[in-house]
């Protein structure tokens, strides 16, 4: 199997690395010259046009498109729709807005092209070795496209949604869920560090990440910060959001669905541009433990 990878940033570079790992070939493409000679460098075929791709991938043409979501997905979309052909297929691995989502599968569709759209879990490490698929597109496509996430996801680490924009409405509930997970955790060590004693945050993350009920990779990031900086204070606590936590609230509030833990975790993340907070500190670091998300020192 061979297929093409569009944006080889920080998750679709290690993306190729684990399907070449896994046996699958991939041409690859970037606007960045430098990110195709890494591919390249990986063992991936580099492409310098976009064009190149009907040529050098064997029909039916498997695309995976993994640039940021909004203008850039849509820009390259609209590309593909131009360059393949009927019964190609394209993949939106990115954290694109469901209804955009909707919007770029009807577009393909025009041209008889299948469209998945794929949540991706699991951060960079997630994506060069086990990572998490939530997949939604046309039912009887699927089987073609399943080998991939067979070879590159963990087990049980993806899972066919349904028709166009459910795989990328779950991955907007899930980025929500991860918002009140990673606000809780940092108010929680928020007020310990407040507290009357004198904790050691790296060893509490530690022994509650071996048996206890909140135990979890992001605790096992939270263990890795403090053991790096015990108090954070090389951090400011400015939490950035990328989106998909405000898709999550505007969807709740659009079918009168209460979401409070998950709209005050997005509210925090706003006040937290305003001034430090230890709380920001935490995720903060979190997300750059498992996203490579930027920090401010």
């Amino acid at each position: 199997m061979k297929i093409g990878m569009i944006g080889l940033g920080k998750m679709g570079l290690n993306l190729v690395a684990n399907l070449l790992e896994q046996g699958i070939e991939v041409a690859a493409y970037d606007l960045n010259s430098a990110a195709i000679k890494a591919a390249a460098d990986l063992g991936a075929q580099p492409i310098t046009e976009l064009s190149e791709f009907v040529e050098v991938l064997p029909a039916p043409r498997i695309v995976w498109v993994m640039v940021p979501a909004g203008a850039a997905t849509a820009q390259i979309i609209t590309q593909l729709q131009q360059l393949l052909q009927a019964k190609d297929i394209v993949i939106d691995g990115g954290n694109s807005f469901y209804e955009d989502s909707l919007q770029h599968g009807q577009l393909l569709a025009k041209k008889h092209i299948y469209f998945f759209d794929v949540g991706t879990s699991g951060g960079m490490s997630g994506a060069r070795s086990g990572g998490n698929f939530m997949i939604g597109g046309t039912a009887e496509v699927f089987p073609i496209i399943e080998p991939i996430f067979q070879a590159i996801a963990q087990p049980a680490g993806y899972l066919y949604t349904g028709e166009v924009g459910s795989g990328h409405y779950l991955k907007m509930v899930h980025n929500g869920i991860e918002y009140g997970m990673m606000q809780a955790i940092a108010e929680g060590f928020d007020l310990l560090e407040h507290s009357p004693y004198a904790y050691d945050n790296e060893k509490v993350a530690k022994v509650w990440n071996h048996g206890s009920v909140v135990r979890s990779w992001l605790m096992e990031l939270a263990e890795e910060a403090f053991q790096a900086d015990p108090h954070l204070e090389n951090l400011k606590g400015t939490m950035y959001s990328s989106g998909e936590g405000l898709w999550t609230v505007e969807e709740a509030l659009k079918r009168q669905v209460p979401l409070p833990v998950i709209t005050l975790a997005l509210q925090m993340r706003y006040r937290s541009l305003e001034d430090d907070t230890f709380t920001g500190k935490v995720v903060a670091s979190l997300r750059n433990g498992f996203g490579g998300h930027a920090v401010n020192k």
